[in-house]
């Protein structure tokens, strides 16, 4: 029996953490940067747009250039020096940001995010099946559930740590950045990632992994053109979904500061303990559904799907309650928790019934968000991030189901769909104009949004409970 290779394995996952760290912390780059350079609500999230869209740039040239070489490009470059090149990739993008910072290049310093993207798709393309693979295949699906988890704690703590090395010390009430001030973590950032490339490269982890079996139906099937993929339906209905669960996750939390200027004027150096709850959110949520794919009893089970919600959230106040916010206002969060838990009971290990459940649940939150008003208008809009939470694997398990040997090109074609993150949160930035509708209606993208994942995951029932092959999420199952 093949047992988990835990010192590769804890390498692997440092790079996971990077991705929630760097895509968490744009959320206080936004408000920042459109103060210093008076931009207007949309055009600050052009920070987001490119940084979403190196990921759907990063998969299509990854698409073409397998297609040239007739031959995944990983597996002819190999799986660790895909991600050690990724690293390097986005090291290179974090040095843009001194001479942005030194010149105030708005443009400069979302080319600079954008290559830090670039490089992120790549080690996406690679970290993914690694984490699966580095030890028995039964508990493969763990694996890349508890790197999700170390991912969420990077987006919980990247918020708190950038914004405090771009205003200083809480209790400073420095309310004015300067914008050189993003030129001194971002460095670090870039030394980081080289580090960790560094780590990667003396490590265990394996340069070649075995393809994906071909044991279903589609085996037969031509591999010639991408348009084949029209015949599943599964698959370009997912990608729509996974375009617009990324697209209401992102702009949700990028549009939140903004929110809270204008309707509780609250500073921008206030607002990362806010952004940081929205993406804690997501790891209460993720940690949740894990316990599911642990081998523990039913008994267990139950207990530790009440427990561990509230691990994770007290991991988000121990976070803040270090680096000096006051804590007072959070507490009451904790009356929201109850609901992810009883949606996850509800949702009984069914991805369909889940993202069904999860996303009529995000939809009450934002009717919730649009109608009230003050701090139930700020706990409605962070708790989409309970809601958001465990759609990824929901929509990739029903989307990749019965792909056969197209599993990996079609899992690449999803993964081009976090486009979505940059385009929507830009659609309601743009709406978010008082000509327009507004920053607090904005939020009715995000309705829309949740609307259609719904209606998907009513499609996908259909198509599997009629077969008797719904599939089951990477993070549902009983190990």
């Amino acid at each position: 029996m093949q047992t988990t290779n835990y010192r590769a394995f804890s390498i692997l996952v440092l790079v996971f953490f990077f991705w929630g760290f760097v895509a968490a912390s744009n959320d206080i780059l936004i408000p920042v940067f459109k103060d210093k350079m008076n931009l207007e609500q949309w055009q600050s999230q052009m920070i987001s747009f490119a940084f979403y869209c190196a990921y759907f740039v990063g998969s299509l040239i990854y698409f073409i250039l397998s297609s040239v070489a007739k031959t995944d490009l990983l597996n002819r470059l190999g799986y660790k020096n895909g991600i050690i090149l990724g690293l390097c990739i986005s090291a290179l993008g974090t040095l843009l940001f001194y001479p942005a910072a030194q010149m105030e290049s708005f443009t400069l310093m979302i080319t600079g995010l954008f290559i830090v993207g670039l490089g992120f798709s790549l080690q996406q393309t690679a970290a993914n099946p690694l984490a699966i693979v580095l030890g028995e295949a039964k508990s493969g699906a763990q694996r890349l559930s508890m790197a999700g988890g170390v991912n969420n704690v990077g987006t919980t703590i990247g918020p708190i740590l950038v914004s405090l090395a771009i205003f200083g010390t809480v209790s400073a009430s420095n309310s004015i950045a300067e914008i050189q001030a993003v030129q001194k973590p971002y460095l670090i950032l870039g030394a980081a990632f080289l580090l960790v490339a560094f780590l990667i490269k003396i490590s265990p982890i394996p340069n070649h992994i075995e393809s994906i079996r071909e044991n279903s139906e589609a085996k037969n099937l031509p591999r010639e053109s991408v348009f084949k993929f029209i015949r599943f339906k599964q698959l370009w209905m997912g990608m729509l979904a996974i375009f617009l669960y990324v697209g209401v996750e992102v702009s949700t939390a990028s549009n939140l500061p903004e929110f809270m200027r204008v309707h509780l004027q609250v500073s921008t150096d206030k607002i990362a303990p806010y952004v940081s709850l929205f993406w804690a959110s997501l790891m209460i949520g993720r940690w949740t559904s894990s316990v599911g794919a642990f081998p523990l009893n039913k008994d267990v089970k139950s207990i530790l799907g009440f427990v561990v919600p509230y691990l994770a959230f007290g991991l988000f106040l121990v976070v803040n309650a270090i680096v000096g916010h006051d804590l007072q206002a959070f507490y009451i969060y904790a009356a929201i928790i109850p609901v992810l838990i009883i949606a996850d009971i509800l949702s009984k290990g069914d991805p369909a019934r889940q993202l069904f459940i999860f996303s009529m649940a995000g939809i009450l939150a934002l009717l919730t968000g649009i109608y009230a008003d003050g701090m139930v208008s700020v706990f409605a809009f962070t708790s989409v991030g309970l809601f958001c939470s465990t759609l990824w694997p929901c929509i990739f398990a029903l989307a990749i189901n019965k792909l056969g040997s197209y599993t990996n090109t079609g899992s690449s074609l999803l993964i081009m769909m976090i486009l979505g993150g940059g385009l929507i949160s830009l659609l309601q930035g743009f709406l978010a104009d008082n000509a327009i509708l507004g920053i607090q209606k904005s939020y009715y993208v995000g309705v829309f949004c949740f609307a259609y994942l719904a209606f998907y995951a009513i499609q996908m029932f259909k198509i599997w409970r009629t077969e008797h092959e719904l599939p089951t999420t990477p993070d549902m199952l009983d190990a």
